[in-house]
């Protein structure tokens, strides 16, 4: 047996060729397992070329009709010939499972009963556009002053000289998002050589220890009691998102992030009036491609490169930073936070030296052609099913609390969604913490 996946018009399907017994059942477990992404709703199984069906198939079946239901979609069989057709009437399984004479039967059915658009009609209508991207405008808190508190010295960290006496305990419980650097450890003396990049995410604080295993550690506290981060350099929203959008491309290589960030910006000149050209992001999101990097060496005195150079220094890059620009985790979710300064508007409203705090000019990146520098940290999670009618705040928190942690790293201005909820705060202030 064997089985392949496609998409028509936004459904997913399996044509199935072969026989559908135990062992084809097996494969076909296996390559929905590989197959479904996160945003899949609907799911229809092509049995033209399967002449034969067991029990094991109708398991299978009714394991992705249960998983359809669980995203608020549809399961249905096209193409089941004599045999199977026997099979499933014999089970009682005919009135259980939606059958189509053809795929295209099934995927026209699908379309006719599908929602209307996740979002109010009046709500779907208000749209930005900026160089091929679309974002459906959803109300916020437009009148809201949020701003960034920063803790620490970004020059600090990229000369690689932390010590003791720049390194802060900070509780994390309440942020609800964040980024920076830092640890866990029993001890700051513990937690000192292990520094690495680190998001939080309401609540929940993920980081890439800096141990040569390239394998981020993830905390939920589950108690009230709140446990210590280490962090020599930390970014903190305080205030909520005035505005939120949707991306959806219909486009399997979707767009990067510096698209997602130039459409924000985009229309954040023409439409708002407090927009000062610097912007904090939360993004819940169907990866397309996943570029990253992240650091090999914690940024403290001893590891300081010679001559008092930058660790973003090209001659420095390849000792400090690993990086990644594949297209990996395709089709899963990826929760990040983020800053953006737009070179394109008035920054005078700005100190120089609060805004040089927020981000810097990484080589792994192509900035100055974008007229943006971008500072965004990702968690990418597995088998959450998308929905952008829903919540975006409510659902990060729950996406963290119940979501299966696949990964976190530094996201290049490459990395590319498809798909997208997406919160906006235009910062009213950058606030420097002692």
């Amino acid at each position: 047996m064997e089985a392949r996946s496609e998409r028509i018009d936004g459904v997913l399907i399996f044509v199935v060729s072969g026989r559908l017994d135990a062992f084809g059942a097996q494969q076909l477990g296996e390559e929905a397992r590989k197959s479904i992404h996160d945003d899949d709703r609907d799911l229809v199984i092509d049995m033209t070329d399967s002449p034969y069906l067991s029990s094991g198939g109708i398991r299978v079946f009714i394991a992705l009709k249960r998983e359809m239901k669980r995203r608020n979609g549809r399961f249905a069989l096209a193409g089941v010939g004599d045999y199977p057709t026997k099979v499933l009437a014999m089970a009682g399984f005919t009135a259980v499972f939606e059958i189509f004479m053809t795929v295209r039967d099934a995927v026209n059915a699908i379309a006719r009963k599908r929602k209307d658009p996740s979002l109010p009609d009046e709500i779907a209508q208000k749209k930005i556009e900026d160089g091929g991207v679309t974002l459906a405008v959803e109300p916020g808190w437009i009148s809201a002053r949020p701003v960034l508190r920063v803790l620490g010295s970004l020059d600090i960290l990229l000369h690689a000289r932390l010590t003791e006496e720049d390194i802060r305990t900070k509780g994390f419980q309440e942020i609800k998002y964040s980024l920076g650097l830092g640890a866990l450890g029993t001890s700051l003396r513990d937690a000192m050589p292990l520094l690495g990049e680190m998001i939080t995410l309401h609540g929940s604080m993920v980081w890439l220890p800096t141990d040569g295993n390239s394998t981020p550690d993830f905390l939920t506290p589950e108690s009230t009691g709140d446990v210590p981060v280490y962090t020599g350099y930390n970014i903190t929203l305080d205030g909520p998102f005035n505005e939120y959008f949707v991306l959806d491309t219909g486009d399997q290589q979707g767009v990067p992030l510096s698209g997602i960030y130039q459409a924000i910006f985009a229309g954040a000149q023409k439409r708002v009036e407090n927009y000062h050209g610097v912007v904090a992001v939360a993004i819940w999101g169907i990866i397309a491609g996943f570029a990253s990097s992240g650091l090999k060496k914690a940024p403290i005195a001893s590891f300081a490169p010679p001559g008092g150079a930058s660790i973003v220094d090209p001659s420095q890059i390849q000792d400090w930073f690993a990086s990644d620009a594949g297209a990996v985790y395709h089709g899963d979710t990826l929760v990040c936070f983020g800053i953006g300064v737009d070179l394109g508007s008035n920054l005078s409203y700005f100190a120089p030296d609060d805004l040089s705090a927020l981000y810097y000019a990484n080589p792994l990146n192509q900035r100055a052609a974008q007229g943006m520098y971008l500072h965004n940290h990702g968690v990418v999670f597995r088998n959450i099913p998308y929905d952008a009618s829903l919540d975006l705040n409510n659902q990060v928190k729950k996406i963290v609390a119940e979501g299966e942690f696949v990964d976190m790293r530094h996201l290049l201005d490459s990395t590319r969604l498809r798909k997208a909820k997406i919160g906006v705060a235009y910062i009213q202030a950058i606030i420097r913490e002692p």
